[in-house]
């Protein structure tokens, strides 16, 4: 497995999340997703894993969440 097929850069876990750049990177800051560098450029990257745990997460926090729904 390479590196790419394990991390990706902001912008595609951005993508990944359906959440802005600059989200990934604040949650990345506080510690809600796992952040890593790139040892050369330092970019900030996310392992694909836990990208797919965070939209675990969100899925679940959404459905229980939900509002009733109204009688017509």
């Amino acid at each position: 497995m390479t590196v790419k097929e394990v991390y990706v850069k902001v912008h595609e876990a951005a993508e990944i999340l359906g959440v802005a750049p600059n989200t990934v990177r604040k949650w990345g800051a506080e510690g809600k997703i796992p952040e890593h560098r790139h040892p050369i450029n330092h970019y900030r990257l996310y392992k694909r894993e836990d990208l797919n745990q965070v939209l675990q997460n969100l899925e679940r926090s959404t459905t229980r969440h939900k509002p009733p729904r109204r009688a017509k």
